[in-house]
Formats: C-alpha cells, sequence, structure tokens
C-alpha cells in the first residue's frame, strides 16, 4: 500500500525528469573534456536520444537504472505496491529502448547506453566514452580542459 495520498504520489512523480539530469550532465563534461560536441535529444531520431554525435554516426543514451531496468543494479528495485502495474511499466519501457536501439542501428547509428550507476565514476566513465567515440583519454586528459 502506498503511503502517500494519489495528488502526492503525483507531485512527486512530475518532478521526475526526463533531461538534464545528473548522470546525463556527467556523461557532458566529459564528452566536452575529450573535446567532442553533440547534439541533444534529437526528435526526428527514434527515441529521441540523450547525446547525438552526427559526425561520426554514433548516439549514447544515459538510462535510469530503476526506469529502464538495469540487470543486477541495486537501484532496479520493483515497489512493494501495485506490483502489476509497476511490472507493466517497467516491461514496456524495456520493449520500447531494445525497439529503439534497434531501429537506429538499422539506420546504420552506433548506439552506447550508459547506465546512472556507472556515471558515479568519472574515470571509468571517460574511458568508457573515450574508447566508444574512438579517443584516448591521456590524450584528452593532457589537452586545454585537462582536470587538476
Amino acid at each position: 500500500m502506498d503511503i502517500l495520498r494519489p495528488e502526492q504520489r503525483s507531485s512527486l512523480m512530475s518532478r521526475i525528469r526526463g533531461k538534464d539530469t545528473r548522470p546525463e550532465l556527467s556523461v557532458r563534461r566529459n564528452v566536452h573534456r575529450l573535446d567532442f560536441r553533440f547534439r541533444l535529444h534529437r526528435r526526428d531520431l527514434p527515441g529521441s536520444p540523450d547525446l547525438v554525435f552526427p559526425r561520426l554516426h554514433k548516439i549514447v543514451f544515459v538510462h535510469g537504472c530503476f526506469w529502464h531496468r538495469h540487470p543486477g543494479c541495486r537501484y532496479a528495485y520493483t515497489p512493494k505496491s501495485n506490483i502489476p502495474f509497476w511490472r507493466a511499466k517497467f516491461d514496456a519501457n524495456v520493449a520500447r529502448d531494445g525497439a529503439t536501439q534497434k531501429k537506429l542501428r538499422e539506420l546504420g547509428w552506433q548506439v552506447l547506453t550508459l547506465w546512472e550507476c556507472e556515471t558515479e565514476d568519472e574515470d571509468i566513465l571517460a574511458h568508457r566514452l573515450a574508447s566508444f567515440l574512438g579517443k584516448d583519454v591521456r590524450e584528452a586528459k593532457g589537452g586545454r580542459h585537462a582536470r587538476n
């Protein structure tokens, strides 16, 4: 049973952001350090990807572990109340994510999905992004955006 009244739950859920989340901003900072530029949330592409690199034909999605069901992640728990609703919601999200990635790959895009929990370690994140985008992290750290 939910401890909040329906209008309280609705208010709480309405404040969950789909864009400019902390994990997404962390990814953007790292990509800028690697000296790449990108487009945000291109609505003309399936799934309105978080970061689009048109010249490289690459896309990065930053998924929340809870909403997109990161396998084996502690943040991907299922709420104890209204379990059938949540199960259907999560199943639909996962199915939509899979269909979106399939469409993008059919259009010739390379896709990287980063999970919310993977954005917590900046060094690992930087290496994953550099590897996907085809740049050496050491090269980027020595450049004009070097971290102190």
